[in-house]
């Protein structure tokens, strides 16, 4: 595929996910009182909002990043891996009342192993995803403002 379709494809893309979990983000806020745990609610309230709000961001500049096919396809992906993930985490923190890896966010009670395994993998893979992602993002922008120059 060339390049440049490629680039106008994802952008298209990362726009309508991130519109997506925007309403994600809506949808969370209205339910927020009836979780098990209101303020983690809350929390993926916000983080729905603002990786909504990321996503649109990236897709409107996503011309601008100066990498290979190969790089633009990974970063797309860690990007909305690390974006919903980061939003689903939080969620089921709130829904099942866990999270003792959130520390002052949350309660000192934990849910069961299994839903804290799920929230701590949730947590230590998105903020993996979303640094390599800022990295790589970085590198292209650089390589952009060096090639106008």
């Amino acid at each position: 595929m060339e390049k440049s379709i490629l680039i106008k494809i994802q952008s298209n893309r990362l726009i309508y996910w991130g519109v997506f979990l925007f309403l994600l983000g809506l949808v969370v806020g209205l339910m927020a009182p009836v979780f098990a745990n209101p303020r983690m609610g809350v929390s993926s309230h916000i983080e729905g909002i603002l990786n909504g709000m990321f996503l649109m961001i990236l897709g409107l500049i996503w011309h601008k990043i100066q990498v290979s096919e190969k790089w633009l396809k990974i970063t797309f992906w860690l990007a909305i891996y690390g974006t919903f993930m980061n939003w689903f985490g939080i969620l089921l923190a709130a829904i099942f009342n866990g999270g003792k890896m959130l520390g002052i966010m949350a309660p000192p009670q934990e849910s069961s192993p299994i839903v804290e395994g799920m929230i701590g993998f949730s947590l230590i893979s998105l903020s993996i995803a979303m640094i390599a992602t800022c990295i790589i993002l970085l590198i292209g922008l650089r390589k952009n403002m060096s090639e106008m120059v």
